[in-house]
């Protein structure tokens, strides 16, 4: 194994919340390799997270939905030799596969690199094409943890779980701006996060709506819904069925600009979902529900008071749960308040 590694990969294209947890493995790379040049393969629609990260020297975009019409499509084909010569060109001498599935690993192995870490027993059968295969165990559930003994098997030292999301002045003042068109505050809002991509992880509307009256009969702190674009009739159906007013922000911001206003948020109340993970490594106050995805690997790092769910810790290595117990609707608005509470008094 080499002293120090000079041109390190990160892959990892998505989803949003995934990335947001291998960020501590990215400033375990930067701290342990400091002349390094860490690149980051990642889709386009998250690059905006990554965009001017201190730790970062260039992201490589992978369009996963062009380059999956490869096979028959010339000009995708085309983009992926491209992709391929790009990554040979670049010769690293690391390549980290956080995504762990065929596409990337095969990736990896085409880019000509000499020291692909990827975990052992991957999917898809993954795992074939790592020269360093990682056990995951009972210590690195986590994902987050999981990440870092995946670094730290390449010679890094865990200097401590950082997550670093930068912030930029204008994309700060977008934001503000956001907010002052509503009449809000930094710091004197809450955020409702009631969507996501998997509709199985959302808690019920009528559920967030009886929340959002709790929150407002006690606390008297402005709600907004934020989400994107598609979720704006979940962010209506939630004001038209409470008693007090939900502000919809769906669609209204950037992924930049959602990071500063769950920043500046007073409460995060979030579904198992990536803006939810962000406010998580923010470390704002927050409280998020889960489901059928095993808490245990992906729960806020170190503060399992923001969590709700049943058996969080009691679902082992497995990455999805087929018990209906689990099922997110079976969270009550008397747990989730619970949690909103205390919360909100820790920040007192």
């Amino acid at each position: 194994m080499p002293e120090s590694y000079k041109n390190i990969l990160i892959m990892k294209p998505s989803a949003l919340g995934d990335i947001v947890l291998a960020l501590p493995a990215l400033a375990a790379l930067r701290s342990s390799f400091p002349d390094a040049k860490i690149s980051w393969l990642v889709r386009p629609e998250f690059s905006p997270l990554l965009e001017n990260h201190p730790y970062i020297d260039e992201i490589i975009l992978f369009d996963r939905k062009s380059l999956g019409r490869a096979w028959c499509c010339p000009k995708s084909f085309g983009a992926l030799i491209r992709l391929i010569s790009q990554l040979r060109k670049s010769k690293f001498d690391a390549i980290f596969d956080f995504q762990g599935l065929f596409r990337t690993a095969a990736l990896a192995r085409l880019s000509g690199c000499k020291k692909r870490f990827g975990k052992a027993n991957s999917r898809e059968l993954a795992h074939l094409f790592y020269t360093d295969q990682i056990e995951q165990d009972s210590e690195s559930i986590h994902l987050v943890d999981f990440y870092l003994k995946m670094v730290e098997a390449a010679g890094a030292k865990n200097p401590g779980v950082r997550f670093e999301l930068p912030s930029s002045p204008a994309v700060l003042e977008a934001a503000k701006k956001l907010l002052a068109d509503s009449g809000l505050r930094p710091g004197k809002y809450v955020v409702f996060i009631p969507g996501s991509a998997h509709k199985d992880k959302c808690w019920p509307v009528e559920n967030f709506a009886s929340l959002a009256d709790k929150i407002a009969s006690q606390f008297k702190m402005p709600i907004i819904a934020i989400g994107s674009n598609s979720e704006k009739p979940l962010a209506e159906k939630i004001n038209s069925l409470a008693e007090t007013s939900v502000i919809n922000f769906a669609g209204r911001t950037s992924l930049k600009e959602l990071v500063e206003i769950l920043r500046a948020a007073s409460l995060v109340v979030s579904n198992d979902t990536g803006p939810g993970h962000i406010a998580a490594a923010l470390g704002v106050p927050l409280v998020i529900m889960y489901s059928w995805s095993n808490p245990a690997r992906i729960a806020p790092y170190g503060r399992p008071q923001c969590m709700v769910a049943r058996e969080p810790y009691g679902r082992g290595l497995k990455i999805k749960s087929i018990n209906q117990k689990h099922n997110v609707s079976n969270i009550t608005v008397d747990e989730v308040f619970q949690k909103v509470t205390e919360q909100l008094k820790r920040d007192d």
